[in-house]
């Protein structure tokens, strides 16, 4: 996948689209990532020992990881992804500016 946990990413088809927000979480199997802010849905729960009220929780739901793009560090743009070798490991460049996305 071209994005990992933690990236800032933006959004770029869909109901949310122009959203930005970091990744919470990858799922790399299934293609998916949870983005903070992004696809927010209702989900209506029976109360329980975890949630003793019961009631609509809103949480994020996953998006497919094609339909974000990760911010360019130097500009703030959504930018593709290559790839380099750097000092023996591959490391992610965005194409823009070819800043280092990799910490």
């Amino acid at each position: 996948m071209h994005v990992k946990k933690g990236d800032k990413v933006q959004v770029i088809t869909g109901k949310d689209k122009g959203k930005q927000g970091v990744i919470l979480a990858a799922f790399p199997k299934e293609n998916r990532v949870i983005v903070e802010g992004v696809n927010v849905v209702k989900k209506h729960s029976k109360p329980s020992q975890l949630n003793p009220q019961g009631g609509i929780i809103t949480k994020e739901a996953p998006v497919h990881v094609s339909n974000v793009l990760p911010l360019d560090p130097k500009t703030g743009e959504p930018t593709r992804v290559g790839y380099q070798v750097v000092d023996g490991k591959k490391v992610r460049v965005a194409k823009k500016s070819g800043q280092l996305l990799d910490k």
